[in-house]
């Protein structure tokens, strides 16, 4: 059943990222997500980036046709959403690191705020940093990435991952980003003992494991994810190798 819920707040994240702020009385765990319906135009994932209480809210970065039309609401105006949907992050795994990358930020930030771990931001430019002051009143420590050295760290997330970690300990890396830097950070965690959470990222209609459309082997990512442990993740031999199209085709990520 699709919800009506009225927007309260919207906030600019970056020069093509929004915040959207809404009145729900669902309960969301960390990591979960919803479809937003954009009526005439198509029927979209998007994760939960705000929990609290009442107030919910996503964070869309304009990048297609229905991106941008979401982009056009305001305070006052409505959204049409569905869910919650998948597992969400197990936040009893002791000391953690939070990992986002690019938009993948808002995907992890209900974590950030539950647990209070230190928190990685990662980015390509300064403009594209986001949620970083979500981040900075929660976070135990924060610390920015930049692919250009504009801000923060020069280098990626994984980069900065690997300096952390070996300067304490960490039970888990928590992390949600783009493919190519969850394919790493899988990889970096394996060699270097440490136990992971991801949240991945593939084209769903349905959002229930109905569709297909989200099937990487026998996992489908709307129900058996988007979180998935490194155990897991070991088991996806398409994990950071392809993905399924619109029609349901494997798409090589190389």
């Amino acid at each position: 059943m699709t919800d009506v819920v009225r927007i309260v707040d919207v906030v600019d994240e970056c020069y093509d990222t929004k915040t959207f702020v809404f009145e729900w009385g669902a309960e969301v765990r960390p990591g979960q997500f919803v479809m937003v319906w954009v009526p005439g135009v198509d029927e979209i994932p998007m994760s939960v980036s705000g929990i609290d209480g009442n107030r919910k809210s996503i964070t869309v970065k304009a990048i297609g046709e229905a991106t941008r039309a979401i982009h056009q609401l305001k305070a006052g105006d409505h959204l049409r959403i569905r869910g919650p949907f998948g597992n969400g992050f197990d936040l009893g795994c002791g000391e953690m690191l939070i990992i986002g990358g690019g938009v993948g930020t808002a995907a992890i930030m209900p974590a950030v705020k539950a647990t209070g771990a230190d928190t990685i931001i990662a980015a390509r430019s300064d403009r594209d940093v986001i949620m970083e002051s979500v981040a900075s009143g929660s976070a135990g420590s924060l610390w920015i990435a930049t692919d250009d050295g504009s801000r923060g760290f020069h280098g990626n997330a994984v980069q900065l991952m690997r300096e952390r970690i070996a300067e304490k300990h960490y039970d888990c890396v928590l992390a949600c980003g783009p493919e190519v830097m969850l394919w790493f950070t899988y990889k970096a965690c394996e060699e270097l003992g440490v136990d992971c959470q991801l949240s991945l990222e593939r084209y769903m209609k349905c959002g229930a494991g109905v569709c297909g459309c989200c099937v990487m082997d026998d996992s489908r990512v709307c129900r058996d994810g988007p979180v998935f442990t490194r155990d897991q993740l070991s088991k996806l031999t398409e994990f950071g190798k392809s993905k399924r199209d619109a029609c349901g085709r494997v798409v090589s990520f190389r």
